[in-house]
This record gives C-alpha cells, sequence and structure tokens, in this order.
C-alpha cells in the first residue's frame, strides 16, 4: 500500500479548509506553520516537494510556475489549484480529501490538478 498523500498549503488557502482537512485526518501543513508566510512562490514549490508535500493553492501564479518548471523540467510534488470564487470551502475539502485517499504521490508529480474535480 501506498504513503498516504501529504499537503501543503500557501497562504491563500483559508484557516477552514485547513481545519476541515485535519478533521478528516488529512496531513495538511501550512505555510505559517513552516514559518514561510513571506516566502517567494518558487521556494515555497521548491519546500513542498523536499517535503513531499503537493501544494494547495488560490493563487493563479503558482499555474505559471508549474507550467515553467514544467518546460524547464524541473521536479515539484505537485499542484493543486482551485479560484476562490469558483469553489465552496466544503468542495474544496471534499475534493482534497478525494484526492488523499484514492491518490498516489507519484500521481501528482509535477502535475497540476484542478478544483473543483466534478
Amino acid at each position: 500500500m501506498s504513503e498516504p498523500l501529504k499537503f501543503y498549503m500557501d497562504v491563500h488557502i483559508p484557516k477552514a479548509i485547513t481545519s476541515g482537512l485535519r478533521l478528516r485526518g488529512i496531513d495538511v501543513l501550512t505555510a505559517q506553520e513552516d514559518g514561510a508566510s513571506e516566502t517567494p512562490d518558487e521556494i515555497l514549490l521548491e519546500r513542498a516537494y523536499y517535503l513531499g508535500r503537493i501544494i494547495v493553492t488560490f493563487d493563479e501564479d503558482f499555474l505559471v510556475l508549474g507550467s515553467e518548471w514544467l518546460q524547464a523540467d524541473k521536479p515539484f510534488a505537485g499542484i493543486i489549484y482551485a479560484h476562490a470564487l469558483r469553489i465552496s470551502i466544503r468542495q474544496c475539502i471534499d475534493d482534497i480529501e478525494l484526492i488523499a485517499n484514492v491518490g498516489e504521490i507519484k500521481d501528482y508529480a509535477n502535475y497540476i490538478e484542478f478544483l473543483p474535480l466534478r
């Protein structure tokens, strides 16, 4: 059996999403908890990769960054992106929980997933 997925929440993710995921037993680390509240996106993406965590973000800059890294063949653990105005907190929690329960880290390596899933 594969190792459970772990997530790295950037500063744009509401605390309600982080709390909801933790209540469901999902392993999440916030940028704030990691002392990285003011850290540039490139460093956050590297940090998440180093920690084996998929970054979760509402920040469109990560879409550009992820695309650039894909073109440069620079590895990252994965990006889950949602537009803050197009997804509810509940839907975000449900979708990330689904990913956590059925996904494998290798499936998300160098991959950008968009929420909502359905």
